[in-house]
């Protein structure tokens, strides 16, 4: 019985999806190959891997059986090419790393100037992605490590407590929103709102809530950064949602204030998570463990 490494690549992406749709469209696969694939797999094992329903598929014992093997299989290919990698690059290694936006822009900059100047033969692959796609991305292994809010479902893989990144509610010095202690979203989403450009993290996240609501922000201003955010609030065009380290940081040079957001979803706790730490290469392993607080040579 032989096995195709780009089919095991593909039910695992499925059996993570639910769909071979997106499955397909993911992988740039044209719907019909990856329907055929997958039945190319079904006929060599003799079994049906997977349950055709109207909203997607479900996996069969059988189905999840495949899947606990496929995904062996698949993370001692990356490891062998991750070992390998440093033959065919001049001794160089890639990391591939996904991060919220809070993480990206207030936690990480600090953390891998250092870690990149202890380690000139690692490079690093960055992409801001909102958690929820994080953690599929990394289910489906398109990445090595990724950066989540502790507020989405992680599944089976592992997670490390990183850092506190609870969500505030920033404000003109002279704002009469300073006089309370709390701020509910609701009212929040009362006031001309400035934020992040359209596809930020942060901003679906909160665009996501406020659809909960039946509302959505009023924005009067987008921009690129929460330092620009602040600016725009001092200057009384509006009210905005930040990380509480990064509000911090700015009113130690602005006029502005910053309230707890009154909400169950602003209380956030940054995590980093993996599918294995154990089966990680050695590279991965050191800048996870450096961001975690570790010796590289310490597991976490």
């Amino acid at each position: 019985m032989r096995f195709d490494l780009i089919d095991l690549q593909l039910f695992a992406e499925v059996a993570e999806a639910g769909s071979i749709t997106r499955s397909a469209e993911r992988l740039h696969f044209a719907l019909a190959s990856a329907s055929a694939r997958i039945a190319h797999l079904e006929d060599a094992l003799g079994a049906p891997l997977l349950l055709r329903q109207r909203r997607g598929v479900q996996l069969t014992p059988a189905g999840r059986a495949l899947l606990h093997h496929a995904r062996i299989v698949l993370g001692q290919v990356d490891q062998m090419r991750a070992d390998l990698s440093d033959y065919a690059h001049g001794l160089k290694a890639h990391i591939r790393l996904l991060s919220n936006t809070a993480a990206l822009t207030e936690h990480l900059p600090e953390a891998l100037h250092a870690f990149l100047a202890q380690h000139p033969t690692i490079d690093l692959g960055i992409e801001e992605l909102p958690s929820y796609d994080i953690v599929t991305a990394l289910a489906a292994r398109r990445a090595d490590i990724g950066i989540v809010a502790d507020t989405v479902d992680m599944g089976e893989l592992q997670a490390f407590p990183f850092r506190r990144d609870d969500l505030v509610v920033v404000l003109a010095a002279h704002d009469p929103l300073t006089r309370n202690d709390r701020i509910r979203f609701a009212e929040v989403l009362q006031h001309p709102f400035i934020g992040l450009n359209d596809g930020s993290a942060l901003e679906q996240h909160i665009a996501e809530h406020a659809a909960r609501l039946g509302a959505r922000p009023s924005y009067r201003v987008r921009l690129r950064s929460f330092d620009a955010i602040c600016r725009m609030v001092e200057a009384g065009i509006g009210v905005g949602i930040i990380p509480q380290t990064a509000a911090q940081r700015c009113r130690r040079s602005m006029a502005i204030e910053h309230r707890p957001l009154d909400e169950p979803w602003a209380a956030r706790q940054l995590s980093i998570c993996v599918r294995d730490h154990d089966q990680l290469p050695t590279h991965t392993q050191a800048l996870m463990n450096h961001l975690l607080g570790h010796d590289a040579t310490t597991s976490p």
